[in-house]
């Protein structure tokens, strides 16, 4: 994710037009489709087709106008998902911190083996979370692991699914030995539970793009419309349609790949939600709980950049 200051120099965030992914794609979008007014103007112009081309330019205006209703749409849609992956990302944070206080309060002082094991398991749930919602966790990011974990969890396909499970298999053993009273029991199980429904939120998130014929009709409006633009302007503005085409379109495919890269929060474009740096996040906190240190196996934070 792109960190930048809110209210710093405008022409100094113009400057990083070209740091986004996104952005080069939209300008060789441009880029091409003014090549392509060059040759329809050109064409026009040495064949003298004006006379066949008598298309009023109010037939744009009104396109103009529906198209902005569905990319609207578009927008506010991929925004959306953004911004509620962003907000089960906040409740991971806070839950876990509340789980750990939990366990350093529920159990005795003297009892380093339960917070170790909680530090660790919580830490490695938020940093298994990442990498299960793109390609699939990679056990060698998870810290502190025994071979006999490391070898158990390579056998699995839904890693933050089996370290919940270990997470609570702990706190059903310390209740049934009578280790926390059944009100702890059940608080610490609401802490435990909201970990899962955060989990199924972003799958949720994941899993259900917009709809396929969506995005392809969306794609075809804003390409038949760019690709009519120079046939529609070119009587009115003559070599001045090359320009005027190449914002136009600017503004529609700018809109329309944003709105595509927001729309899966979880990646590692630029503008995606900074998960990777979340977790490093809650896992210091965590130990610092409950161990009252940071984890000596400190991992280096993610580029974020767009991944082919």
């Amino acid at each position: 994710m792109i960190i930048y200051k809110s209210n710093g120099s405008w022409f100094g965030h113009v400057t990083h037009l070209t740091s986004s992914y996104t952005m080069r794609r939209i300008l060789m979008a441009v880029a091409l489709l003014g090549g392509y007014s060059i040759l329809v103007i050109a064409v026009i112009k040495w064949f003298d087709l004006h006379r066949y081309l008598q298309v009023d330019s109010t037939v744009f205006s009104l396109l103009a106008v529906i198209l902005s209703i569905f990319l609207g749409f578009r927008t506010s849609t991929a925004y959306d998902r953004w911004w509620e992956a962003r907000k089960q990302w906040g409740a991971l944070v806070n839950n876990s911190r509340n789980m750990a206080i939990y366990v350093d309060s529920m159990w005795p002082e003297s009892d380093l083996s339960i917070r170790r094991f909680m530090a660790k398991h919580i830490a490695n749930f938020c940093l298994a979370l990442p990498e299960h919602l793109r390609q699939g966790t990679k056990v060698d990011k998870l810290v502190y692991l025994h071979p006999e974990e490391q070898a158990y969890y390579e056998t699995k396909d839904h890693i933050p699914n089996f370290i919940a499970l270990r997470i609570f298999q702990r706190i059903a053993e310390a209740h049934r030995k009578g280790d926390i009273n059944e009100g702890d029991y059940i608080n610490i199980k609401a802490q435990h539970q909201s970990l899962l429904d955060i989990l199924g939120a972003c799958e949720r998130i994941k899993k259900t793009p917009i709809p396929f014929s969506y995005t392809v009709y969306l794609k075809v409006f804003v390409t038949a419309y760019a690709a009519l633009l120079p046939f529609g302007l070119s009587q009115q503005f003559g070599w001045g349609t090359i320009p005027l085409a190449m914002l136009i379109a600017f503004a529609l495919i700018g809109v329309e790949l944003m709105g595509e890269e927001i729309e899966d929060p979880f990646g590692l474009d630029c503008n995606d939600l900074p998960t990777g740096d979340i977790a490093h996040t809650i896992k210091r906190n965590i130990f610092e709980i409950l161990e009252d240190r940071t984890p000596a196996a400190e991992l280096k934070k993610e580029l974020y950049e767009k991944v082919f």
